[in-house]
């Protein structure tokens, strides 16, 4: 503590922007607290001691001061005086230094030590602190991309893992942000084709004692603790506020090549866990404000989460920081959309998922957060929580059938053909209803949770033993196939099923309508070795091994072939629902037909067939209903996609005449890198491999 001399100049300041806001003169400092009696601004000087400001200035449970003398780089925390009465939900307890909750800015680590758990024992020196930052930068001419869904290819990625082996960056920058930034990603990222790169949690979040007392962390980072704040562990500048410029400079090098930034945001609960938890910021601030404490006994939280609290989305203050976050990422860190985790917990009024929360209210009547790429994960862990499908109309969804189909699909399941039609074409039946278009679908085969696409093909169960809970979490039933031998192997004619596996779904991921997102690393055949939750493993278990882009330069090969197909054709990439009926006398062309091997259209018998694993689906780019951005007229080749899940070869007869006299071979998902040349006569018959797509494009 100082003394009474040391203390700085204080002024009233203002209720609004909360948290500590540099004018370019001064400070203003400002948090909520319905439930306090007295709030203190600490100060922290470079040497550890801290000098206290009395906040004197309370407007609608707002209390505030501007600092005249307070500049960038100045680290702070907040006291909060009040009532301590866990039994009642009540946890204000003064010898906590808490988090700005409005913080842009955060400085140290957390130390597990009892401070941060136990009443009445002094947490300085054991927590983070906040950081005034210079919010002034120099964006030059960045504009964002602004690219509409149906031109989209979503890459999700994690900041370390993607960055962290990567020989041509330098050691410094690997596992940051300045990584990202480096032209050895941003290559490897336009090479791909993709447009939009989806970070896993870059919020500031806590590594839990739970994991870092058996040498483990939070990797994946759903932990969050600062919704405002750039994680500092992912800086290549971790002290002060150089977290801030160095992420802004990465979605700046991001937008210089056309490629979004989206986040994946965590607004469903916090870092400071269960009722056993550690006090750092929320919970001493107004523990029931911020969250959903149990009815009957508030000491406990309500949890839809599983991993400990729910925010409480109900309460004005709560749902105005995650929409003040929203913006401010969007207008001072300039993303270009968010993931929403456990998006159904945000939905959660009292107990039942009601998609007309307020909540989404507040996002449809923003002009600024309602403009940008809204991605919900549309499951919590709650009663009722699987809402894929049921999300308000400016929202798309992580399509969880998508990938349940199509790896059911792919592994040869029975009673698959109808589903798997339907997540081929955009999942009409999930969204079109509610006035979306198919790129409201989020289609992916895998993602961080869960086996990466050559674990996919490679094992039937899960092998999580390193995560420390005897092999206990993690999904079990995974809709995967090993191709006959679990785990890793030699065996030649494995291996080559495996590869060819990985092709076929590649390419039935980005060839579909909707939105294609590809999880980091499946395009150089990344592994796990079995392990589906990686959550805790940052090492190079989880980390990208960017040798496999050399060992697997054919796969990375196919995927770029494969992307460059979908960007070349608006045929693969249509804004509405395919139109499926006849064609008519004023010309209009039917969109899409489905045809048996033997060359019949598809009937009702053949749609319900317990066994049928094969299936043609023609496309006719002269029946592209929609206008073009300028209400130009579009056009296009005409595709023929043969799929054939079984395991033998199948011959497929070609479609008739009235439907095109010639085709040739686009994309062959029986060759390593998809390369495909030879041409075939129309009405003639195709062999196509066992377990093997076919792309043909119509010639004449």
């Amino acid at each position: 503590m100082s003394s009474p001399n040391d203390r700085p100049e204080v002024w009233p300041g203002t209720a609004y922007p909360l948290g500590a806001t540099y004018d370019g003169a001064g400070t203003n400092f400002s948090v909520f607290s319905e439930v306090a009696t007295a709030v203190e601004l600490c100060l922290i000087a470079k040497d550890g001691s801290e000098t206290r400001v009395d906040l004197d200035e309370v407007d609608g449970y707002v209390w505030h001061a501007y600092l005249p003398s307070i500049t960038p780089g100045q680290r702070y925390g907040f006291r909060i005086h009040g009532p301590y009465d866990p039994e009642l939900g009540l946890r204000c307890d003064p010898s906590k230094l808490l988090l700005d909750p409005y913080g842009k800015a955060f400085d140290g680590e957390f130390v597990n030590d009892p401070s941060l758990y136990t009443y009445g024992l002094d947490s300085l020196g054991n927590t983070m602190t906040g950081v005034v930052i210079n919010p002034f930068f120099d964006w030059g001419p960045d504009r964002p991309p602004n690219r509409p869904y149906h031109e989209t290819v979503i890459y999700e990625a994690h900041v370390k893992g993607l960055t962290m082996t990567h020989p041509d960056i330098p050691e410094d920058l690997r596992g940051t942000y300045a990584g990202l930034a480096h032209p050895a990603i941003l290559g490897h990222l336009k090479s791909l084709g993709v447009t939009a790169i989806e970070l896993m949690p870059v919020h500031q979040f806590f590594h839990d004692h739970v994991l870092t007392d058996q040498g483990l962390r939070n990797y994946w980072g759903y932990n969050s603790i600062g919704y405002l704040a750039p994680h500092n562990q992912y800086s290549a500048r971790p002290r002060g506020d150089g977290a801030v410029a160095e992420f802004k400079a990465m979605v700046r090098a991001m937008h210089a090549e056309g490629i979004e930034v989206i986040l994946d945001v965590v607004y469903n609960h916090t870092g400071e866990g269960n009722h056993n938890g550690p006090i750092l910021s929320l919970r001493g601030i107004d523990n029931a404000a911020y969250y959903r404490l149990d009815e009957t006994t508030p000491e406990h939280y309500r949890d839809y989460t599983g991993t400990g609290n729910s925010l409480n989305v109900r309460h004005p203050h709560t749902l105005q920081l995650i929409m003040d976050s929203l913006r401010y990422w969007i207008l001072d860190m300039h993303v270009d959309g968010f993931r929403f985790d456990l998006a159904a917990t945000l939905a959660r009024e009292l107990h039942d998922v009601d998609r007309l929360s307020a909540f989404f209210d507040l996002v449809h009547q923003d002009p600024v957060v309602s403009q940008v790429k809204l991605i919900a994960e549309p499951w919590d862990v709650g009663e009722g929580g699987y809402q894929v499908g049921n999300f308000p109309s400016l929202w798309t969804e992580w399509n969880g059938k998508y990938r349940d189909t199509v790896r059911d699909y792919w592994r040869g399941e029975p009673a698959t053909l109808g589903e798997f039609a339907s997540r081929l074409t955009g999942s009409s039946d999930l969204y079109e209803s509610t006035g979306r278009r198919p790129g409201a679908s989020i289609n992916f085969v895998t993602a961080h949770d869960g086996f990466t696409l050559r674990d996919l093909v490679s094992y039937n169960e899960k092998r999580n033993d390193a995560n420390g809970e005897g092999n206990r979490d993690g999904e079990s039933h995974n809709r995967s196939w090993n191709c006959g031998v679990e785990g890793e192997t030699d065996d030649p004619r494995v291996l080559a099923l495996r590869a060819r596996q990985q092709r076929n779904l590649l390419a039935t991921l980005i060839l579909s309508q909707g939105t294609p997102m590809l999880a980091h690393g499946d395009e150089i055949g990344r592994t796990q070795l079995g392990n589906n939750n990686v959550y805790c493993q940052d090492s190079p278990l989880a980390w990208m091994d960017w040798s496999l882009a050399r060992a697997n330069a054919d796969l990375l090969e196919f995927t770029r072939t494969v992307i460059a197909l979908r960007t070349a054709h608006p045929i693969f990439r249509r804004r509405r629902f395919l139109a499926a009926g006849p064609s008519d006398d004023q010309g209009h062309r039917r969109e899409i037909a489905w045809f048996t091997p033997a060359g019949g259209e598809m009937t009702n018998d053949d749609w319900d067939s317990g066994f049928g694993k094969s299936l043609a689906v023609l496309l006719d780019g002269d029946g592209i209903a929609e206008p073009g951005p300028r209400g130009e007229r579009i056009t296009d080749d005409s595709f023929l996609l043969c799929f054939n899940a079984h395991d033998e070869a199948i011959d497929f007869v070609l479609p008739g005449p009235e439907f095109g006299a010639r085709w040739a071979l686009a994309l062959d998902c029986s060759t390593p890198t998809g390369a495909a040349d030879a041409e075939h006569a129309a009405a003639a018959t195709l062999p196509v491999a066992g377990r093997c797509l076919l792309v043909l494009r119509r010639t004449a």
